[in-house]
């Protein structure tokens, strides 16, 4: 039998780890690494520019990056991406653009006098940064990267600044003018979305990152001035605005004023040129040059930088074209370039945030920390549909990639095309239109086109000509350019014709069509009066014909998306050649994979439980207990956790003593490791050094000492339909435990929920959940009790109940452990500290002995003293640091850097090890500095607060 009974607890532990494998996944998370953030507002030529710097930790100095947003957002759509940079070991400067946020100017359209200048700026003041890598002095290693117009300054960066050492943008434009005067017809109503971003808190549709808002742990926010050109609350400057610039929000009268309201933040050579064009409705030579002279393709000759161009499929804003344009001209410069094509774009779909931000950061770590065991992923790389997701109902992805980017027309098939001339009519003022691509719509149908053969696409008959190819034998895959050659015949009065031409995907039935991505070229033919022959350029997408489908050609008279002649003209096309369709034979799509649970739970199941089997003896031997500890609840030591990837520590070398009847807070800015330690503690993840001992038996997974350790971290996960005393009970009949050992009465009594033990948890408050929790933890009295921010929900009563409890439970001789960021309560219930920071121990002791610990002093001021002075304050002889408090300033005794007197590696006992031997001669020294720099003392002497403690032995950090 007792061979036998460890082979069924295997098998039943693997199955029960199966079921359970998310939620102890989610316990066993380390705590991300923190993120330092300073805001500060530059002026930049007299404007105001909304800035915030990342950093992670570490002293080294470190590869800079640029992080710019789209259009019509600010620093703030990109705070996630800039966190995850900076973990990664860069130094992140974010920034609103003019005109957006709280910036001031305005919008440019990322004028090189004005938008581009400030990119060069900001470069500037990196260079100044002692936290950031130099090529050589004023020089700076810096990357650039963004989405949409952040993804076009980039480019500009690269262009202007020859100090940019890489680039990553993002669904952007080479060519502004192509891109919104595409075939020289005017692409009204993405150019109507753009202009009513010029009003504060929209966003142009496609460009936030799909994360959660909520994301990231910076350990503390700066506000305020930095050296030189920052500019802290003032806008007003008007040095370097274009005439009639100011600040956001200024206001006018008459007929300014009207204008003004019109174009809302822009410069007024952009409102101009966006109300002749739409008046009347064709773009004109002087329009097309000031968004060139605007574009990266002005500069696109000094683009010599490594660049990752990452463009969206379901686009009708920035295509397809643009990357390729901005593909061939960097690869003719010489420079390395990677092109990716991802599903979705500014018209919605799957923006693949993550994968792209994966990819960004490798091609940062190979350029810009210059490692070269980096894989930047293929050359090319495109996003397919390859079903759909019977989880969510979303479309499935694969790559297809390959050793070179194929450009949009290799390896081209012709398809004839059958049909005789067609005559149609554009209607008068162009309507109704047709309907191809809906921004914010045709992404999510797009994306499933190839799968579900859905999509939204619409001709008014009498107002197209259609021509078919024959139905395919076998799948086609188009990927790039298609093109046709047609002749067009116009009867409007000056000859010429405003056409927009597509390519369906249709079923076999003839009537089921699907348009690709929702695209749709413009051509504008000139001299068509008698007749001319042109080349249609159509759509570039990637997508598959099914073997029995066949491609229709479609040339419409109108398109929703676009501004047609408002004056009624008939038109004839007619079909001169096959359609020529890329198929890029060289891009190859990985092979679609089984879904990971079809092979993944067999496998793990086996792996769990043979891993059971073959440690189980080697579990049950364990090291052995000490009997020299065995009455003490708690001893830490050496205890060490590197973060997931080995370079960073979440713990790092704690050591700490806890004894009976101790009520210990533990305490530490987010990010101290708190929480790690505590997961540590209770066995759920494994140290990578060091030892904890729970009355002298270590702790592993499943040691039998944690019988006696009652915890609360996290939350506690309740059955819902249950009563708070059915929860209770069937949590304790779970242990194994005779019922008579729960305490459950006396559990109850503390939980102090009255009535309610008898309704479903379901119907509980926060505060109700957090006691019945609490409850759950005491279940048996356990000698250990660990809680992890008990006082989260419950109100000021409850809260003082809590720390009663808490003390009257200590007082039996059991012992406590709680972490908390209310400092006052922690003053109040607490008997000893352990303070910790980034992963360190600061300070351990009785409260009254580091609330008042004799290397910490305040000094009272008669009247309020500059930042300059306390930094004088801060780098004096003896003085370890020096921060502001409410009563005037916390200076702590030492040499900077130095662990404060007090720092424990034993037990958490009466006196901290390491405290000053001559506190009196160091207090006299001080003063006399003091003196001697004119601070308006009027007293000195040992500060009593734990907060006030607490900020000065972290430094202020927190």
């Amino acid at each position: 039998m007792r061979l036998r009974l460890p082979r069924w607890a295997a098998v039943t532990a693997a199955l029960t780890v199966l079921a359970g494998a998310g939620a102890l996944t989610a316990v066993a998370q380390d705590e991300p690494p923190p993120v330092q953030r300073e805001d500060r507002a530059l002026d930049l030529d007299g404007v105001r520019i909304d800035t915030s710097y990342f950093t992670g930790e570490g002293s080294g100095r470190r590869p800079a990056v640029l992080l710019a947003h789209g259009f019509g957002g600010s620093k703030d759509d990109v705070r996630p991406q800039a966190e995850r940079l900076a973990r990664d070991g860069y130094a992140v400067l974010t920034w609103s653009a003019r005109g957006f946020g709280a910036s001031g100017g305005q919008i440019g359209l990322n004028d090189p006098d004005h938008e581009v200048r400030d990119v060069r700026k900001l470069v500037d003041w990196l260079a100044a940064r002692p936290e950031v890598l130099l090529d050589k002095a004023g020089d700076p290693r810096v990357g650039v990267t963004g989405a949409s117009y952040g993804g076009a300054i980039s480019l500009l960066a690269a262009g202007h600044d020859p100090r940019v050492d890489a680039i990553a943008p993002q669904i952007t434009y080479w060519n502004l003018a192509d891109a919104l005067l595409p075939g020289d017809v005017y692409k009204k109503l993405w150019a109507g979305i753009l202009f009513s971003m010029g009003t504060p808190g929209a966003s142009l549709p496609g460009t936030t990152p799909e994360a959660d808002p909520g994301t990231g742990s910076d350990t503390g926010s700066d506000t305020g001035s930095g050296p030189g050109s920052d500019a802290g609350s003032d806008a007003g400057s008007d040095a370097g605005r274009r005439p009639s610039e100011g600040a956001p929000g200024n206001t006018a009268r008459g007929a300014d004023a009207v204008r003004a309201d019109a174009c809302g933040r822009f410069a007024p050579e952009i409102c101009a040129l966006k109300e002749r064009v739409a008046v009347s409705g064709r773009p004109d030579a002087a329009a097309r040059a000031l968004l060139e002279s605007r574009s990266p393709s002005a500069v696109g000759d000094r683009i010599k930088v490594p660049t990752l161009i990452v463009q969206g499929q379901t686009d009708s804003l920035f295509t397809l074209d643009q990357s390729d344009a901005m593909a061939r001209a960097l690869a003719a410069n010489g420079a390395p370039v990677a092109v990716d094509w991802a599903a979705g774009g500014h018209d919605g779909g799957d923006r693949e945030t993550e994968r792209v931000e994966d990819r960004v950061g490798a091609w940062f770590d190979r350029w810009l920390k210059r490692d070269t065991s980096v894989d930047t992923g293929p050359a090319f790389r495109v996003s397919r549909t390859g079903g759909v997701d019977s989880t969510d109902g979303r479309a499935t992805l694969r790559a297809a990639t390959a050793d070179r980017y194929p450009g949009l027309r290799a390896d081209t098939r012709s398809l004839a095309l059958g049909g005789p001339p067609q005559s149609f009519t554009n209607p008068a003022g162009g309507a109704p239109p047709a309907v191809s691509a809906v921004p914010g719509l045709g992404g999510g149908l797009g994306g499933l086109s190839s799968s579900l053969g859905v999509g939204l696409a619409l001709d008014f008959p009498g107002q197209y000509a259609r021509f078919d190819a024959a139905p395919q034998s076998a799948p086609l895959r188009v990927t790039g350019t298609p093109t046709v050659r047609v002749k067009v015949t116009s009867t409007a009065a000056d000859g010429s014709a405003v056409l927009f031409a597509k390519v369906y995907d249709v079923g076999p039935d003839g009537r089921q069509q699907v348009l690709p991505s929702q695209l749709v070229s413009p051509v504008r033919v000139e001299d068509a009066g008698k007749g001319r022959s042109v080349t249609l350029t159509l759509p570039a997408i990637d997508h598959e014909v099914e073997a029995g489908h066949r491609l229709r050609l479609v040339v419409s008279a109108t398109d929703l998306g676009y501004a047609s002649p408002v004056t009624t003209a008939g038109y004839t096309v007619a079909v001169e050649g096959p359609l020529t369709v890329p198929t890029a034979p060289g891009v190859t799509t990985q092979a679609a994979g089984l879904p990971w649970w079809v092979w993944g739970l067999p496998l793990a199941g086996l792996a769990v439980a043979a891993a059971l089997l073959l440690t189980a003896r080697r579990r049950t031997a364990g090291p052995a207990p000490d009997p020299a500890l065995a009455s003490v609840p708690l001893q830490i030591t050496g205890l060490s956790k590197k973060y997931k990837g080995g370079e960073r520590y979440s713990v790092r070398d704690l050591s700490f003593r806890v004894e009976q009847g101790q009520v210990l807070g533990l305490l530490g800015p987010n990010g101290a490791g708190k929480t790690t330690t505590l997961r540590m503690l209770m066995g759920l993840i494994t140290p990578d050094e060091g030892e904890i001992r729970v009355f002298g038996q270590a702790i592993r997974p499943g040691a039998p000492v944690l019988s006696r350790v009652g915890s609360f971290v996290e939350g506690a996960g309740f059955l819902p339909h249950l009563t708070g005393r059915e929860n209770l009970e069937l949590y304790w009949k779970a242990t194994g435990r005779p019922a008579e050992d729960a305490h459950l009465d006396e559990a109850l009594r503390i939980a102090n929920l009255g009535g309610a033990l008898q309704r479903a948890v379901r119907t509980y408050s926060q505060g109700m959940r957090q006691r019945l929790a609490i409850a759950q933890a005491m279940l048996g009295l356990p000698d250990l009790l660990i809680l992890d921010e008990p006082t989260n929900g419950l109100d000021p009563p409850q809260i003082r109940e809590m720390r009663e409890v808490m003390i009257r439970y200590a007082a039996a001789g059991r012992t406590v452990i709680v972490s908390s960021h209310l400092l006052a309560e922690v003053e109040q219930s607490c008997t000893h500290l352990v303070v910790m920071d980034r992963g360190q121990l600061v300070q351990a002791g009785p409260v009254a002995e580091i609330t008042g610990a004799g290397d910490t002093l305040l000094v009272t001021l008669g009247a309020p003293v500059g930042d300059a002075l306390v930094e004088k304050i801060a780098a004096l002889p003896g003085v370890g640091s020096a921060v502001r408090a409410e009563d005037g300033l916390l200076v702590r005794l030492g040499t900077p850097g130095d662990a404060p007197a007090g720092t424990a590696t034993g037990a958490v006992t009466g006196t901290p090890v390491g405290t000053p031997a001559d506190v009196t001669a160091d207090v006299t020294a001080l003063i006399g500095e003091l003196v001697r720099l004119d601070v308006p003392l009027t007293g000195v002497g040992p500060h009593r607060r734990l907060e006030d403690a607490f900020l000065t032995l972290i430094g202020g950090s927190a």
